[in-house]
This record gives C-alpha cells, structure tokens and sequence, in this order.
C-alpha cells in the first residue's frame, strides 16, 4: 500500500521524502486538503512509454525510392511548393 503524506510534509522535510520515494516499492502519495495531488516514486516502478512514429507520407515515398538520386530533387520533392 502507498504511503501518504500531506504538502505541508513534504515542504518541510522534501529531501527525505524524495529520498525515501526513490529507495522505496511503493509510491508516496501526495495529498493537498486529504485529496490526492501528486505521486513520488521510484522510476524503475514505471512502466516505460512506447510511442508510435508516424511518418510524413513524403517520407515513406521518399526512403522507398533506390539510393544515388540528386539530392537537391529529393528535398525539392519533401519541401513541395514554397
């Protein structure tokens, strides 16, 4: 279970709680007026973000196409009109 402090706790002492977050399992909870505002954990609790790219349609076009073509073309083709 996460333990809970309050902002004023964490305000006066934030270096051992940050501390203490970071050696422990479970995530601190922050609380403001009873109420959950905040989170202070230990990142190897996080589950890392896998972002999805997307490419620029011009750009798949543009990684297709066999390697030995002019340059000045290719970013002609990709910046389009100006």
């Amino acid at each position: 279970m996460a333990s809970r402090i309050t902002i004023k706790q964490l305000h006066a002492t934030t270096g051992v709680y940050v501390r203490r977050a970071g050696a422990a399992r479970v995530p601190t909870v922050v609380t403001d007026r009873g109420e959950a505002v905040a989170v202070l954990a230990n990142p190897s609790l996080l589950k890392p973000r896998r972002y999805k790219r997307t490419l620029l349609r011009e750009f798949e076009t543009l990684m297709a196409r066999p390697a030995g073509h002019d340059l000045r073309e290719d970013l002609d083709a990709v910046r389009g009109e100006r």
